[in-house]
């Protein structure tokens, strides 16, 4: 991120645009009265707040809800009543026909998740005699796409990587320090941009990542690379960045602020373009390396699992596919064929 748009130089001057969030604004919802669409959506979102649901749930429900209230006041269908099976089955041709601003599709994971929201909210609405029954309840969801290995990075592409921020800029001391992070811990992007100074020991070699997915904390080492980098950014940078006395995020941007998940994922992405990497991914393509590299260095797959926050270990044994490097070798021990070639 050195040099570059969103960020405010090192001397104070500040570029155009900004790297955190933005004011909210009236949504322009019809909430006339308190049995419309928007005003019940508001009720159920206060109630799952006040039931201790995470930031991260309550922010992709309101996502999938805003598209679906948009999609039904376009259509002057504002009051649950007025929601049928067949509605809903419209607004899931919708979702599927519905092309992003770079003309690709929604994921199906996307499309399935939004529905998932939908079929709650109104099952919700039932519970609480709002409606007789649910007319989501039935709803036939997309298939869940096969499960594609997952790409990481090769070690001459992470030294790549790792060698594009200039380090004699301290921005450049620190963007450094945030790609080795990702890489040391497999931490996800919301997971980095959401630690304070405290999280990390440096004496103990451990990072705390808290209210990781499914709003559980977890205790991570960090090895002596990331370590290094993080105590010179920490020394030289930090302080030169630091606006307000009392910010506790331990990267700041050059706002003196925490950064936003998006904006963050969005520069590595462009940090791993610029290393000439042409493998798709952003924080996760960092995630993936950081568990196949250990995988094919002997970690047991239970291990990983907990370095990287899955709840099941079935997500994490993809990465028992993706280790091809030890694959090859056990194969080359082994197999009567692998060294001799046909006879002439």
């Amino acid at each position: 991120m050195a040099g570059k748009k969103g960020e405010r130089n090192i001397d104070g001057m500040k570029n155009r645009r900004k790297g955190g969030k933005g004011e909210p604004k009236d949504d322009g919802f019809d909430r006339s009265s308190p049995d419309t669409l928007a005003s019940l959506i508001d009720q159920w979102q206060t109630r799952l707040s006040e039931r201790n649901y995470s930031d991260r749930t309550l922010d992709a429900h309101k996502w999938a809800l805003k598209t679906f209230l948009t999609w039904s006041e376009e259509r002057d269908l504002r009051r649950p009543a007025e929601i049928t099976k067949p509605i809903l089955e419209s607004f899931q041709s919708w979702l599927f026909r519905y092309r992003k601003p770079n003309g690709k599709p929604l994921a199906v994971g996307t499309q399935r998740a939004r529905l998932g929201t939908i079929q709650r909210f109104f099952a919700h609405l039932c519970k609480n005699n709002h409606l007789p029954a649910n007319p989501a309840a039935d709803l036939d969801l997309p298939r869940k796409e096969q499960r594609r290995l997952p790409k990481g990075l090769s070690k001459d592409e992470l030294a790549q990587l790792m060698n594009v921020p200039d380090i004699r800029d301290p921005l450049g001391i620190r963007d450094r320090a945030m790609l080795e992070t990702l890489y040391a811990t497999g931490a996800r992007r919301s997971e980095l941009t959401n630690l304070d100074l405290s999280d990390l020991d440096a004496s103990c070699q451990t990072l705390l990542i808290r209210k990781g997915k499914g709003d559980k904390d977890r205790l991570l080492p960090i090895g002596k690379t990331a370590l290094h980098w993080l105590q010179k950014y920490l020394e030289s940078t930090r302080p030169k960045l630091l606006l307000e006395v009392g910010e506790q995020a331990l990267f700041l941007s050059g706002y003196g602020e925490r950064f936003s998940p998006g904006y963050f994922g969005n520069w590595v992405a462009k940090t791993i373009k610029t290393a000439g990497i042409t493998k798709p991914g952003s924080c996760h393509l960092l995630r993936h390396s950081c568990a196949t590299h250990m995988h094919e260095n002997g970690a047991d797959i239970r291990v990983i699992q907990q370095l990287l926050g899955h709840a099941r270990l079935d997500t994490t044994s993809i990465y028992t596919a993706v280790a091809i490097t030890h694959l090859k070798e056990v194969y080359q021990r082994t197999h009567p064929a692998a060294e001799n070639g046909p006879e002439s």
